[in-house]
């Protein structure tokens, strides 16, 4: 087997020879600047790269990666790239990405200790015990992980939220919304779960973690949305119930 990986090199000439085509100006515009208006803190999955999924181009986002999404804030490598994105590059949302199914959660519920993985996956590890009768009462193993990736998301908007680097973005009046998001890898549909944050006054009023695990978010895909939109447009009286006014029981039943 070749160690040269020259079929890397060929696929990137392939991908610039596509680009160019479509776009000669391409690069040119990417050398001379970067404007995203988005940051992605995402899993380090390969299976989910933000350019992907939000079907965006080189250039309009800026990521950040890490096992499980993990907001820690003594990490220099986060503090750094936020904030360069939020000071320098005035970006205007923060995305907290992660996905259903996520092999560091998984090992968060494992009571596997001992290796560098699990000090960073520690914050987690400490959640889940101290919900275990919640988390664990969910008899499918899968269905337990998928709830903790929910409440993972949520926890790590709130960490970005209490940033000072944040704080005092909102407090200069910048605007920021920060939004808390959940991919599934097996339809390749985004997800919104929330908190949604644009200011300290949002941030306090938010419910504690705590009570995010009691109480589960709804997360919504857009073609669910699309779906309630369409479906709340239609004459549903006179559709299924002769005009009585009450279709949307009828529908439900």
């Amino acid at each position: 087997m070749s160690t040269s990986l020259s079929h890397l090199f060929d696929a990137n000439v392939a991908w610039v020879d596509r680009k160019t085509r479509k776009d000669p100006g391409f690069f040119q515009r990417m050398a001379e600047q970067q404007s995203p208006r988005y940051v992605w803190i995402g899993c380090s999955d390969s299976r989910v790269t933000a350019n992907d999924v939000l079907g965006l181009d080189p250039g309009e986002i800026f990521v950040h990666r890490n096992i499980a999404n993990i907001v820690h804030t003594s990490d220099l490598n986060i503090l750094s790239v936020l904030e360069y994105a939020v000071d320098h590059l005035q970006v205007e949302h923060i995305i907290v990405c992660g996905h259903y199914g996520c092999g560091g959660v998984a090992r968060a519920l494992s009571g596997e200790r001992g290796a560098m993985l699990d000090h960073w996956l520690q914050p987690l590890t400490m959640l889940y015990h101290k919900h275990r009768a919640t988390f664990d009462a969910f008899s499918d193993l899968r269905v337990r992980i998928n709830r903790m990736c929910e409440v993972n998301i949520e926890m790590q908007v709130r960490r970005i939220a209490a940033m000072p680097i944040i704080e005092k973005a909102w407090a200069r009046g910048q605007s920021l919304n920060l939004h808390g998001w959940i991919y599934a890898i097996d339809d390749g549909l985004l997800r919104d779960l929330g908190p949604h944050l644009s200011s300290i006054e949002q941030r306090d009023a938010l419910p504690t973690i705590d009570n995010c695990v009691i109480t589960p978010a709804d997360p919504v895909s857009a073609v669910r949305r699309q779906a309630i939109a369409a479906f709340s447009q239609l004459d549903l009286g006179d559709a299924c119930c002769g005009g009585d006014g009450d279709g949307l029981r009828c529908v439900a039943e």
